[in-house]
């Protein structure tokens, strides 16, 4: 059975307030992706996450978002592709440094929220985007979904693209994340949530599978669903 990269968001809390089970969730995922100080995420914790990770052997990807901390990141803003791919060059810079500095490397860039979206479906914004991450490091793979503007631009440029699907967000029939606003859009049984994980790992579309750390159970289902991914014989591996 081929590997599936388990990731989740990280280090998403900031100056005096903790967010997320980061220190449980290491135990079970692959890969890490750790904010940058834009939605969420401050040096210290950037700083501290990073020694998390690379103590447990857990791969390093930026988490750039957009400049919006009271809507944390998931609000759409009006952003020309130039800014976008400065916010993004400038949050994967902050990150590194921090990697460096810990003896690390930085392996991968995942969007944060409505950034995510917006490169996904945005020509411009993908290519602007996509140009910010080889421009800070070639070998820097990128998370997206298949299929999407930001993967084609990505293949366009030479750029990793691996490719990713969420164990914990309910989808539309068209393949397409239920938006936030819908009841039900973000799963929070265990039972389900290690049902979609495991689907998603056997369909042969994804190489990533991410948990959000900042839902209340995270831990819980972190450990759950790693335990249903070996059971169905599919080793956890980041890329």
């Amino acid at each position: 059975m081929i590997a599936i990269d388990l990731n989740a968001d990280m280090g998403e809390g900031f100056g005096a307030y903790d967010w997320g089970a980061d220190d449980i969730l290491l135990e079970y995922v692959s890969s890490a992706n750790i904010a940058c100080g834009f939605h969420a995420g401050d040096p210290h914790t950037m700083r501290k996450t990073v020694g998390s990770c690379l103590k447990r052997g857990v791969a390093i990807g930026a988490h750039p978002g957009l400049p919006d901390r009271l809507g944390f990141g998931r609000r759409e803003m009006a952003v020309s592709p130039e800014e976008a791919g400065d916010f993004v060059l400038y949050q994967i810079g902050a990150l590194q440094a921090f990697v460096k500095a810990a003896g690390g490397k930085l392996r991968h860039v995942k969007l944060h929220g409505a950034l995510y979206h917006m490169a996904a479906r945005d020509e411009r914004l993908a290519s602007a985007i996509v140009e910010a991450v080889q421009r800070t490091e070639p070998e820097l793979m990128l998370f997206g979904p298949s299929g999407s503007k930001l993967h084609k631009a990505a293949l366009e440029s030479g750029v990793v693209f691996v490719t990713e699907g969420f164990a914990d967000r309910a989808y539309l029939p068209n393949g397409e994340l239920m938006p936030r606003n819908i009841p039900g859009a973000v799963l929070e049984h265990s039972e389900e949530i290690v049902r979609q994980a495991v689907s998603l790992a056997t369909g042969g579309l994804v190489q990533t599978l991410c948990l959000h750390g900042d839902t209340p159970s995270a831990a819980e289902h972190a450990r759950h669903i790693a335990q249903g991914l070996l059971k169905s014989g599919i080793p956890i591996e980041a890329p």
